[in-house]
């Protein structure tokens, strides 16, 4: 419990007590230095999000108003909301139709995962993904797929290991070579 330091006159203005020598003097505490900001500190990054995307690459976008029609080719992962039709060439990337999103080409990429309407062969390296609210009317060839429950699927599926190669004896093809061929 605290105590004043001089019980006798509580409530008596400008008086200090008179020195006791058998007190000790309170030490006065030592001033810590706040920090400084140095050019060359290196800045701390924020932790990460639980639900962030592990991959880091950079992901291309197509939004809602945008309509695109031939060959989307490139070197990145690509999120579709709007509509494409014709095909697209990502292999090695991930290519995700949104919820909003309508395809009407051949995709031929590592991973495909599916929200919106898809129509057209799927042609994966890795997997394919059918989401709830998704819609894919064409064939897949992929080593793994998932059709979540309320997807709609019509079409066929070609399970394939790395490396394995088709019925007829040759190394699988893209989907992509194959419909060029039969059009020549």
């Amino acid at each position: 419990m605290w105590k004043p330091a001089n019980p006798g006159a509580p409530n008596q203005p400008n008086t200090t007590p008179a020195p006791n020598p058998t007190q000790s003097k309170p030490t006065p505490a030592p001033v810590m230095d706040a920090p400084r900001f140095t050019p060359s500190a290196e800045p701390t990054p924020a932790p990460a999000n639980r639900n962030a995307v592990l991959n880091t690459q950079e992901q291309a976008t197509i939004g809602k108003s945008l309509v695109i029609k031939g060959e989307v080719t490139g070197s990145e992962s690509l999120y579709i909301d709007g509509k494409v039709e014709g095909s697209i060439q990502l292999p090695g990337n991930r290519v995700t139709v949104g919820r909003n999103g309508q395809v009407s080409a051949n995709i031929n990429a590592r991973e495909v995962v599916v929200l919106g309407k898809v129509r057209g062969n799927l042609n994966a390296s890795d997997r394919v993904d059918i989401r709830n609210e998704g819609s894919l009317t064409g064939d897949v060839v992929a080593q793994r797929i998932s059709i979540e429950d309320g997807a709609f699927f019509k079409g066929g599926i070609d399970i394939r290991k790395p490396g394995q190669l088709q019925k007829d004896g040759k190394e699988p093809v893209s989907i992509e070579s194959s419909v060029a061929a039969a059009r020549a």
